[in-house]
């Protein structure tokens, strides 16, 4: 949270900071009393960071923007291509996540979709993350991430963005939350969900998973570590320690899919059973994505 709040934009934090919760997370950082007051001393404890002390006030150099807008454009541009351009990509996305069950959800105010679906713009943005995070993808929060940063790295070299990312708050922010996203996701669980959308399987998961693979390789190489989240060693065995629980929800979930649509998803004892299961998978990655 320090960095996240000291890399705010000059001006932005002075001596108080407006937060959105997600819903979701309301109880998980404030239904216990001891977590509550926890949470609050961080968050004090930021913005009174980003308020006094001298870091606080931080010079963006003019290379660094260069640099993050190579980051943001190629990152971008990576994204698009795959999600919103490669035909047959949608189809892959309603077959190898479980989002015909999540828009079965009594969740939110407003429906999943903005209209008569045809292609992902007309797809809410809650759902899209929220079944890509189910089928252990996270696929939304890092896609793309790598393609920039290598771009960045190759145009003006790996010691500038390291020196970047020592410095600048912000970036050092944009990394860890990187970082916890692909610690959280889980490609060998991912690929037997990809598995349920039949021939776009071999079409579109070497894709995602070489994506993966690059981005994996400089998020360590730039953080300087040798396994996801060294730096954060209690986050990184709270992902350890729950994750055997996750991986047979995940597995049954799995199967249960293949069997429902098999029925032509009229079955009303395994879509509950598959309602059942998105919770349990929401609850033990601790987010919705």
């Amino acid at each position: 949270m320090h960095d996240a709040v000291r890399g705010a934009p000059a001006g932005t934090v002075a001596g108080r900071m407006r937060f959105t919760e997600q819903g979701e997370i309301i109880n998980e950082k404030y239904g216990l009393r001891g977590i509550a007051m926890r949470t609050l001393e961080q968050s004090a404890a930021s913005v009174a960071a980003a308020s006094l002390l001298p870091a606080a006030n931080e010079t963006v150099h003019p290379t660094w923007s260069q640099m993050m807008s190579t980051v943001a454009n190629v990152s971008r541009d990576r994204y698009q291509s795959l999600t919103r351009h490669t035909e047959g990509f949608f189809e892959y996305f309603r077959t190898a996540t479980p989002i015909d069950v999540i828009e079965r959800m009594r969740i939110g105010s407003r429906p999943a979709s903005r209209r008569e679906q045809k292609g992902i713009d007309d797809l809410r943005a809650i759902p899209w993350v929220f079944a890509w995070t189910q089928a252990r993808f996270v696929l939304p929060g890092w896609f793309g991430l790598g393609s920039g940063l290598q771009a960045a790295v190759e145009q003006f070299g790996h010691d500038a963005f390291a020196d970047m990312m020592r410095d600048w708050h912000f970036v050092r922010a944009l990394m860890a939350d990187a970082e916890m996203v692909l610690a959280k996701s889980d490609l060998e669980v991912a690929e037997r969900y990809s598995h349920l959308s039949g021939d776009l399987h071999e079409r579109f998961f070497p894709i995602i998973k070489n994506e993966f693979d690059l981005t994996l390789h400089y998020i360590l190489e730039l953080s300087n570590n040798n396994w996801l989240l060294d730096g954060d060693k209690t986050l990184q065995r709270t992902i350890l320690l729950r994750n055997p629980y996750i991986d047979p929800m995940s597995l049954l979930q799995i199967d249960l899919l293949r069997r429902w649509r098999a029925g032509d998803r009229e079955d009303a004892a395994l879509l509950g059973a598959l309602l059942a299961g998105v919770n349990g998978i929401a609850q033990g990655l601790q987010n919705t994505g």
